[in-house]
């Protein structure tokens, strides 16, 4: 396994969903808690067909490495995460994808389930401000066949990120 410079590897827990499922339980939030035993949630698309919600609604928990550190951007499904916004608001001369090694090591969660909950808190977390169109949203719920539905406000209380613009619209 080959981690980017400066990410310390988190160690794995068994359990994503039980691990999001308990953070949601001790704070009265487990009622918002979907798992599906025959859908994926695994693109924006599928997620907001399952739901029944707009694609813009599903958070994307993507994760960055900026000048060596793991960053958590979460973006509105129906934009693209701007590694140039990112890199300027954290001061970063580099700014590109996480692997999957680095994703795991830097949330716990595998990519497509990744969750903005119970994670280390030394790892940053940006905030999309444009989930502020809407007041229901959907995150994952740390496997790709499972969901959280929260109020948007209840989502950014939770994750104690800096809301800024952090995403561009897809290009057509």
């Amino acid at each position: 396994m080959t981690l980017d410079p400066g990410v310390v590897p988190t160690p794995r827990r068994a359990g994503s969903l039980e691990r999001v499922r308990d953070f949601l339980t001790a704070r009265g939030l487990e009622g918002g808690l979907i798992a599906f035993d025959d859908r994926s949630t695994k693109t924006c698309e599928l997620a907001a067909e399952a739901v029944g919600c707009e694609v813009g609604q599903i958070v994307k928990s993507l994760v960055f490495v900026a000048d060596g550190a793991p960053v958590l951007a979460l973006v509105a499904g129906d934009r693209r995460g701007d590694t140039g916004a990112i890199g300027k608001l954290l001061g970063a001369k580099s700014v590109h994808f996480a692997d999957a090694e680095t994703v795991r090591a830097a949330t716990g969660y595998a990519i497509g389930g990744v969750s903005p909950y119970d994670l280390p808190t030394e790892l940053t977390v940006l905030v999309d401000e444009s989930l502020g169109r809407f007041g229901t949203v959907f995150t994952a719920a740390g496997t790709p066949s499972s969901m959280v539905s929260v109020p948007r406000e209840v989502l950014f209380s939770l994750v104690g990120g800096r809301v800024e613009r952090i995403s561009r619209e897809h290009a057509e």
